[in-house]
């Protein structure tokens, strides 16, 4: 048997595997060229690495990032198909390194045997640890394989360094809804679809799309449903209540150790930061639905209370603690309510950072200049050999003076620093009437 029918002899994953009318619309409404590519218009453009990989002018190492439903499987068998090369699908669920080295072993047989490369689609690539994804990084230095691996996962949390460095990184954005309502009605009148068997009302149209979050496999999945439901009525047109009830509750999609925990939270408060009491509330509920720790999301508030409200409303703080009290004491799913409470208004509650700028700036000074002693008059009276020190001696008791303002100098010799300037923004502008006040007294 010649080298080429060894090869030929084994059973092997093309490229584009032959499709059924058994398979699923999802499958047979798959891509076969980089033309037929929904969305990730930001990657296609001719001349760019991926549309030269797609093209087959340039193959090579890549990392797929994303979603799902956004075409990561797709693009990975479009290159193979295109560079005319094997393909070889795992998913990092189900297999492990022994199957990776089994994989690139023959590979290595492949390229020199018959001469045609090989793509390493790995799945889920996150799912593999360190010392498996070690074991794929010299077949991807020396081009045994040429690596594609998808993660749903931020790779800067998920995938090494080292692997990260010989591969080129795409991140892929979720379809738009217009991106999926234009792919729902090609796989009505595509003979590969539907044949045009089915109308789909509007409405029913638009909940898809729109629910559908930008995955393209749950648009077509529930098409599929709700023309069997059709079917199965003898019916023709899939209306609204058939949509709705294909689609049912999509699964929230949401890591709370990687990337989508920083950037929700983040996107929370700098919701709550630019006084929109919308945003902040999505991004909190999202936190929520998707498994997030409420006490996190509590202790955010309470930090945003002082952090960015401070005294421009004394009463953000408590609300904030309050919430966080209230979860403690009622938990979920009624405290929602009560962190709803919390960051609605904290949203729209006047706002000044001054406070923790001033408690910034006097650890700043205090890290830079050390300790100085706080003047004698102010200094404890009561310890063992205060009268004989002079502390507490002199002191310009607040309370026997007008408006309680003492004329006293209270920062220590050589320290002449005003660390906090108070806005004119909620209760902090009447504050800051008042400290004017203290200072020129003190100054006088």
């Amino acid at each position: 048997m010649s080298p080429d029918q060894l090869f030929e002899a084994q059973p092997q994953q093309s490229a584009a595997p032959a499709r059924t009318g058994a398979e699923p619309l999802a499958a047979r409404m798959r891509p076969q060229s980089v033309d037929d590519l929904v969305g990730q218009k930001h990657l296609l453009q001719p001349g760019q690495a991926l549309h030269e990989a797609l093209t087959g002018k340039a193959p090579h190492s890549m990392i797929l990032y994303g979603p799902p439903g956004t075409g990561k499987t797709t693009i990975a068998r479009l290159v193979a198909q295109a560079a005319d090369a094997h393909i070889e699908e795992h998913s990092a669920v189900v297999v492990g390194r022994p199957d990776a080295v089994k994989a690139i072993a023959a590979a290595r047989e492949r390229l020199k045997i018959n001469n045609r490369r090989t793509i390493y689609f790995l799945d889920e690539i996150h799912r593999f640890n360190k010392a498996q994804q070690d074991a794929l990084l010299p077949a991807v230095e020396d081009g045994a394989i040429i690596l594609i691996g998808a993660t749903t996962e931020n790779p800067y949390f998920e995938v090494n360094g080292a692997l990260l460095s010989r591969t080129r990184l795409y991140v892929l954005e979720p379809l738009t809804e217009q991106d999926i309502r234009g792919l729902l009605e090609k796989a009505i009148t595509d003979p590969r679809g539907l044949q045009g068997t089915y109308e789909i009302a509007p409405e029913a149209l638009d909940l898809i799309a729109k629910r559908s979050s930008g995955d393209a496999r749950t648009a077509l999945t529930a098409l599929e449903t709700a023309a069997q439901a059709a079917q199965a009525q003898n019916a023709t047109t899939i209306d609204l209540a058939r949509a709705e009830d294909a689609m049912q509750q999509r699964a929230v999609l949401y890591d709370k150790g990687g990337d989508k925990h920083y950037n929700y939270a983040s996107a929370f408060i700098k919701s709550m930061r630019a006084s929109d009491p919308d945003a902040a509330l999505y991004y909190m509920h999202a936190m929520l639905e998707g498994g997030e720790d409420p006490k996190f999301i509590a202790r955010r508030m309470v930090i945003f209370a002082s952090e960015d409200i401070g005294n421009a409303d004394p009463h953000a703080l408590p609300l904030a603690m309050a919430a966080a009290q209230a979860l403690d004491y009622v938990g979920l799913p009624e405290a929602r309510i009560n962190l709803s409470q919390a960051a609605t208004y904290l949203a729209l509650a006047p706002r000044s950072n001054r406070a923790y700028l001033a408690g910034d700036a006097a650890a700043r000074f205090v890290r830079q200049n050390g300790l100085a002693a706080p003047p004698r008059p102010i200094q404890d009276s009561n310890v063992p050999g205060a009268e004989e020190l002079g502390q507490g001696e002199d002191y310009d008791y607040p309370h026997d003076r007008p408006e309680q303002l003492s004329t006293q100098r209270l920062l220590p010799e050589g320290v002449n620093e005003q660390f906090y300037s108070p806005s004119d923004r909620g209760h902090e502008a009447a504050m800051a009437e008042r400290l004017r006040a203290a200072r020129e007294r003190r100054n006088s």
